[in-house]
């Protein structure tokens, strides 16, 4: 096999898929026309099934033989497909992310500003630091200074 080979490669026919699925290839095409699980298609229409459909047929499989309605499972299944995108995608920024610490080794990215606000910084550039002092008061002491009188 590849490199390239995951398990999302469209690489069993029906008949493969469904002996790994321990079904009957009807059973695969009537999940695929329920929408429960869908294959890849070949340029012919041939199905295509990855070793994470027949991961899928499986538990659907299961969880109808506990008692699941196909509805519930079709639920199940695509909030999983969720999951499974957004891995994919936090691993995909988790490695953007590593390359730009690789090419920007101690770089700054943002920086606060004077109100608390994230402020960008161009690479190589540095930030004035302040040096003003600033007298705090609680809230109520500065009501009363403008001339409110306390109850």
């Amino acid at each position: 096999m590849t490199d390239d080979l995951d398990e999302n490669s469209p690489i069993f026919a029906i008949a493969g898929a469904a002996e790994l699925a321990g079904m009957h290839p009807q059973t695969l095409r009537q999940y695929d026309r329920l929408g429960l699980v869908v294959p890849a298609r070949t340029q012919g229409g041939s199905r295509r099934y990855s070793l994470r459909h027949v991961q899928q047929l499986r538990e659907v499989a299961r969880l109808s033989a506990d008692g699941m309605s196909l509805p519930a499972i079709a639920r199940v299944i695509e909030l999983e497909e969720q999951v499974h995108a957004l891995s994919r995608r936090v691993s995909d920024l988790e490695r953007q992310l590593q390359v730009e610490r690789a090419s920007r080794p101690g770089a700054r990215v943002f920086a606060a500003g004077s109100v608390g606000s994230a402020v960008p910084l161009r690479h190589g550039a540095r930030v004035r630091r302040a040096t003003e002092v600033v007298l705090w008061r609680p809230r109520r002491e500065l009501d009363l200074d403008d001339g409110e009188v306390e109850d």
